[in-house]
C-alpha cells in the first residue's frame, strides 16, 4: 500500500479524493485539513507522497511543504500539488521547490490515482 498524505482545506473535493484513492485499493490515506494539522500528522505518520492543495487558509500548501523540507524523514518524499489557478509560471515554480507534479481543479477522480502513481515514479 502506497501511504498517502492529503492536505485539503475543502471537506468536498478531500471526500471526492479519498474516494478515488481508495477505489484504486492502492493507497493508505490520511486526510488533514490544513498544513498545520498535517505537520503534526507527519510527526507520527510518514507518507510515501503527499498531495497538497495550494490555497488553504493559514499556511498554503507551499509554505507547509516548505516545513515538511526542513525534516529529514519528509525530504525526498515526493509532493504533488493541486491548484485551481495553474498559471504555467507558478508551475515551474513549484517544480523548482521539488514539486512531483501539478494537477489542476477540477480533478479527475477516476485518473487521479494514476496521476499520482506516474508523478511518484518521475521524482
Amino acid at each position: 500500500m502506497i501511504k498517502l498524505l492529503h492536505v485539503e482545506d475543502d471537506a468536498d473535493i478531500r471526500e471526492i479524493a479519498l474516494m478515488a484513492l481508495e477505489l484504486s485499493g492502492d493507497f493508505d490515506v490520511v486526510q488533514c485539513e490544513t498544513g498545520e494539522v498535517a505537520l503534526k500528522q507527519v510527526q507520527s505518520y510518514t507518507p510515501d507522497v503527499i498531495l497538497l492543495d495550494m490555497m488553504m487558509p493559514g499556511m498554503t500548501g507551499r509554505q507547509t511543504l516548505e516545513k515538511m523540507r526542513e525534516m529529514d524523514s519528509l525530504r525526498d518524499v515526493p509532493a504533488i500539488f493541486m491548484t485551481a489557478r495553474a498559471q504555467h509560471n507558478e508551475i515551474e515554480e513549484l517544480r523548482d521547490l521539488g514539486a512531483a507534479d501539478v494537477i489542476s481543479k477540477p480533478f479527475d477522480p477516476i485518473a487521479l490515482a494514476d496521476q499520482v502513481k506516474a508523478a511518484m515514479q518521475g521524482a
